[in-house]
């Protein structure tokens, strides 16, 4: 499955030709899996992207792949015709860059068999969703730290960094890693790990998704699964300001078997709150959020210990059950903190605001634990992640890219997370990568030499 090296042009002239013109029933015939075009009667559903800020995008063709050599066929294809191609797990780029214009999809949720061997390892495919996995990890007794939005798909959260809420216990997605199945542009199916390709393996851990070839599946060590104490704690109208300073004094301090959020929300004034999760004593956890009460009183506060399952069902929502989520309108970006901050910026900026929030999620245990260069993940020594999240709803989206941009750079800290993705990202080579870039590139050089994954947040 060679083909000649040459620069991969994305060119208007080069998709201009539109999908009429390419030999689309080469390719359908080549799959096992279903080849969608426009006018098919599933065409505008699959092509949805879960942010519909994006819900105009028309790819060309979205390619149900059934198994890993469809893939391959249709990498092949797209460097052929020189077409824009992306995979995708969950679909949740918050750029869309699953979705692009006028190329070709590679789908992956048919990729989805979870299987749990007797050491602890589990083997997931690309296209599994975040509840799926942790209904069948909770099953087998055991813990991988993930993200904790149900439909979120493995392949993109674990291929930039993974931000979990038990990662200061366990560390990020990444870490856990122990090879992956992948289909770099121009060759076939193969496995990597830290012995073989170590380093495709190295930048496959934090280097971000779309960037060295298709991921077909990901092996992964697992922990036991303890239980979990999860806890909420609410506050005054108007002390935003005053808890969010008072979080960043406390979360350092405390044990890594704590992880919490600090949530500012829109409104007069804004809103705030700190929830979390905790591996350890309950008694203990009491003696923890006295310490943060003392500092700012809450008017609110619930702890409720459960086992590792039911706990990941909670903070995906899906306790009884998950609620239908066909994806929605937003804008997005993110920070990753290295010191604290000043609290007022931010919350001036939600002072009345229609929509809009910041959310700090704990980093530092188990993640500070590891060098920043022996991941692809560059933000080992961060105390927090904050994201800047707007709805586009009741405003405009250039208002909501306006008051996105706002609150990123009231938060400040010239770094930012990769699966937050932010087209709009100030030198955004830099803050997602920093010192790791340069090797990141040079790995994305060798294994997509013709450029057949670029995509405009690209390492290529």
């Amino acid at each position: 499955m060679e083909f000649g090296r040459r620069t991969f042009m994305q060119a208007t002239g080069l998709v201009a030709l539109g999908a009429a013109e390419r030999d689309w029933d080469r390719l359908r015939r080549a799959l096992t899996g279903r080849l969608v075009l426009p006018g098919d009667d599933v065409y505008d559903t699959v092509r949805r992207p879960y942010n519909t800020v994006y819900a105009h995008r028309r790819p060309a063709a979205v390619a149900l792949c059934a198994d890993e050599s469809d893939v391959a066929r249709c990498l092949e294809f797209a460097a052929r015709e020189r077409i824009p191609v992306a995979a995708r797990s969950g679909g949740h780029s918050y750029a869309g860059y699953s979705v692009p214009e006028h190329g070709l999809v590679i789908d992956l949720a048919a990729l989805d068999a979870i299987r749990v061997d007797d050491r602890g390892r589990v083997r997931v495919g690309a296209g599994v969703r975040m509840i799926d996995l942790y209904d069948e990890l909770a099953r087998a007794g055991r813990l991988l730290p993930a993200g904790s939005c149900p439909t979120v798909g493995i392949g993109g959260l674990a291929l930039g960094g993974g931000i979990s809420v038990v990662g200061r216990a366990y560390g990020l997605t990444c870490d856990h890693l122990l090879g992956a199945r992948i289909v770099p542009p121009g060759s076939g199916p193969h496995r990597v790990d830290a012995h073989t390709e170590p380093d495709l393996f190295w930048a496959l851990r934090g280097g971000g998704g779309g960037n060295f070839g298709v991921v077909t599946s990901f092996t992964f060590d697992t922990a036991p699964a303890p239980d979990v104490t999860v806890f909420g704690l609410t506050f005054p109208a108007g002390a935003a300001a005053d808890v969010l300073g008072a979080w960043q004094e406390w979360v350092p301090g405390t044990p890594d078997g704590l992880w919490s959020a600090c949530n500012v929300g829109a409104g007069s004034p804004p809103s705030t709150g700190v929830g979390g999760s905790w591996i350890g004593p309950p008694r203990e956890l009491d003696r923890l959020l006295d310490r943060l009460a003392a500092k700012v009183a809450p008017v609110g506060r619930t702890v409720r210990s459960m086992d590792y399952g039911s706990a990941m069902r909670y903070f995906a929502g899906c306790l009884p059950a998950c609620r239908p989520d066909d994806g929605s309108p937003f804008v997005a970006s993110s920070r990753m903190l290295h010191r604290p901050i000043d609290p007022a910026p931010v919350v001036a900026l939600l002072e009345g605001a229609r929509t809009g929030r910041a959310q700090f999620d704990t980093f530092g245990g188990a993640i500070a634990r590891v060098r920043p260069d022996a991941t692809a993940f560059p933000h080992r020594d961060a105390i927090a992640s904050a994201q800047a999240y707007v709805d586009v709803v009741g405003v405009s989206e250039a208002e909501a890219r306006r008051m996105m941009a706002d609150l990123r750079d009231a938060i400040g800290h010239g770094t930012g997370y990769v699966n937050y993705i932010d087209p709009d990202m100030p030198d955004w080579p830099t803050a997602y990568y920093g010192r790791n870039l340069p090797r990141l590139r040079r790995v994305a050089r060798r294994y997509d030499p013709d450029r057949v994954l670029a995509f405009p947040q690209g390492l290529a």
